[in-house]
């Protein structure tokens, strides 16, 4: 059966240094159902959310040896800013043949060009992407399912409901109506200017603001101040018409944005519970219309863990699927397992571990003896970095491309954080347990969702001094979970080890990465990264074999 080759790189509105509305390209091969390759462009490149795919496509695919493959394909996704795409030298190109008004429940026919021999291809809207970039993780769509995409903006919508039922895939709504929720997180001028940080870095806003809004208290005052005043979301050159509004409606004398401000905290925590609420309510009047027994859910929203806890304790259904990469780097994926599906092909399940675009990374053996050594050097408060295998898909290191060091050592945890990683002190870090040991360490029953680390959970009393380093200040911990040793070797090993030696329960886990800059990719990278970072110990990955590395 011949490849499906899926590429998201529409370009953008502009090409000013840095995305506008088009980011996180990407590619993702797949044959007979199973994912062969996937870039996420940032990863190859080290340009954070980088969208120049249309630049350097026509080099990758060279590298990738694909262009001799005449018998392959194509499938190009779309975004709100165009459906066409054309590679620098037009060697790769394709645009639909024709685009409904309404958004299409199928990929559409189009015409292209593949080095040097005209083509037929296909393309899939950003919706249809987002929703079905679920599939690889989770199986076939489940009958009776209401499939949802929520994010800032995708083809012809920022929000969309599907509904899949008797085999058959319908749309049920699509719109920009919460653009308002989305906008508060990518394009409103008040939670910018609180943060402070600046329009060309709107991609790192939403993880920051989740972070920052659990300092604050939700104040129904609050809330309808806020929307009575449209969130202060068009104050760009000015930022005194809030400081007059707050000093005449709350008595407060405001002259700048501290992070540190407790009223500012407050906005922030209303913004998040005004988020969470307004989306459940749509959601749930879905659900009473639909009654529907699962729900699929894609979209960089779906990033929001906070909400998504809200949503798993809703008990509006059977059971939650999200993918490890819903954002717009996991479109690709979604468009590949559209094609495959529709040709006939059963898509494989997959684990997050996809990022290997000419990476030639084989399974590896976990030696004890290297467990022991990394083990005893975490409960020597050493800060220890890894490099193994292929790299995770999506925003999150879920122990291939990450950070580790002891979870009870709070000024540690802040080393770790503000001065290897330069991020802000209202972000926090994140522990990875096993499965076996999360009833000690948090109230909510273990979720299918935390071996993405997509929910947050509320951290027991009596397991705070174990995990004191990566406890928010709302007593909160976004947990990665590690149910078996096949979910990820290197990391059952270790933490079994910790604990059945030390008593260890968990351990820190934060992406390999410093500030501004993608995850590593490369055990090359890795070095240069972990002596430029500071980290005590590498392990990384040689042929079938792992590596340690003392650099302290």
């Amino acid at each position: 059966m011949r490849p499906t080759l899926a590429v998201y790189g529409i370009q953008d509105i502009s090409d000013n240094g840095f995305p506008e509305l088009s980011h996180d390209h990407s590619l993702c091969l797949m044959q007979d159902g199973a994912i062969v390759r996937y870039l996420q462009l940032e990863r190859h490149s080290r340009k954070k959310y980088d969208n120049h795919l249309h630049s350097v496509i026509e080099d990758l695919l060279k590298d990738a040896g694909l262009p001799k493959y005449s018998d392959i394909d194509l499938v190009f996704v779309d975004n709100v800013v165009g459906q066409s795409f054309i590679s620098k030298n037009g060697l790769v190109r394709s645009e639909p043949a024709e685009y409904p008004l309404a958004l299409p429940t199928t990929a559409v026919k189009g015409r292209g060009w593949w080095f040097g021999n005209e083509k037929d291809t296909w393309h899939v809207s950003h919706e249809l992407a987002h929703i079905y970039s679920v599939v690889p993780f989770f199986g076939a769509i489940k009958d009776n399912s209401l499939l949802i995409h929520f994010d800032g903006g995708a083809s012809k919508s920022n929000f969309s409901a599907w509904q899949f039922r008797d085999g058959k895939l319908n749309l049920i709504e699509a719109h920009w109506k919460l653009k308002y929720l989305s906008a508060l997180y990518n394009a409103n001028a008040l939670n910018y200017f609180m943060l402070g940080v600046k329009r060309q870095e709107h991609n790192s806003l939403p993880g920051k603001y989740m972070g920052f809004s659990a300092y604050g208290t939700y104040r129904k005052d609050l809330e309808e101040w806020l929307r009575k005043n449209h969130f202060f979301e068009t104050i760009w050159k000015q930022k005194a018409v809030f400081f007059e509004a707050v000093q005449r409606d709350f008595g407060i004398a405001l002259h700048d944005f501290s992070t540190k401000n407790t009223f500012l905290q407050d906005i922030a925590a209303t913004v998040q519970h005004i988020f969470t609420n307004d989306f459940l309510q749509i959601i749930g009047e879905l659900q009473e219309k639909m009654h529907a027994d699962y729900l699929y859910y894609s979209g960089g929203s779906a990033l929001n863990i906070v909400t998504n806890r809200v949503l798993v304790d809703s008990g509006l259904f059977k059971e939650i699927m999200i993918p490890p990469v819903p954002s717009d780097s996991g479109l690709t994926i979604g468009a590949a397992a559209l094609i495959e599906q529709q040709k006939g092909n059963q898509i494989k399940l997959h684990t997050p571990y996809l990022n290997d675009w000419q990476q030639n990374f084989s399974d590896y053996r976990v030696e004890r003896a290297q467990v022991e050594i990394v083990a005893k050097a975490i409960m020597d408060n050493k800060v220890v970095a890894t490099c193994m295998g292929k790299g995770e898909a999506g925003p999150r290191a879920l122990g291939n491309r990450s950070i580790l060091a002891r979870t009870d050592d709070k000024q540690l945890a802040t080393y770790i954080s503000q001065t290897m990683k330069g991020r802000e002190w209202y972000r926090p870090l994140a522990p990875v347990a096993l499965a076996k040991n999360m009833p000690y360490l948090a109230n909510e029953k273990v979720h299918h969702l935390s071996r993405y680390m997509l929910l947050d959970y509320k951290v027991l009393s009596t397991a705070k001094p174990l995990l004191e380093g990566v406890t928010h200040t709302n007593g909160t911990a976004r947990f990665q979970v590690v149910e078996n040793e096949i979910q990820q070797p290197f990391l059952y090993a270790l933490l079994s080890l910790l604990d059945n030696r030390f008593g260890m329960k968990a351990l820190l886990n934060t992406s390999f990465n410093g500030r501004g800059e993608p995850i590593v990719q490369t055990c090359e990278q890795a070095k240069a990264s972990a002596l430029k970072l500071g980290i005590d110990m590498l392990i990384y990955q040689e042929n079938d074999c792992l590596q340690i590395l003392n650099l302290k």
